[in-house]
């Protein structure tokens, strides 16, 4: 009945995408320390927060891809191809 896409794979494949752009600046430009740095100083207690690196390894898991995604941000051809896979993922 309804025809758009899913709108979680839309935001996973829209944050691959911007994930992409971030790991090709390199580690000298404040959005990949941001994305990719820890923070500092005491955590509180319970689980440790996620880092926005973890949620696209975790994004990586789910869709079968094995690869860093550092290394496949360099590949734009196949970046492009996982964002559109994961687009048109579907889940059972």
């Amino acid at each position: 009945m309804y025809c758009s896409p899913d709108i979680i794979r839309v935001i996973k494949s829209m944050k691959m995408r911007l994930s992409g752009h971030v790991a090709r600046m390199g580690a000298r430009r404040d959005a990949y320390r941001v994305w990719v740095g820890k923070r500092k100083g005491k955590r509180p207690l319970g689980r440790p927060r996620r880092r926005c690196e973890d949620n696209i390894k975790m994004d990586l898991q789910e869709v079968g891809w094995g690869m860093d995604w550092i290394d496949l941000a360099q590949d734009r051809d196949g970046l492009r191809a996982l964002v559109n896979g994961v687009t048109n993922f579907s889940v059972p």
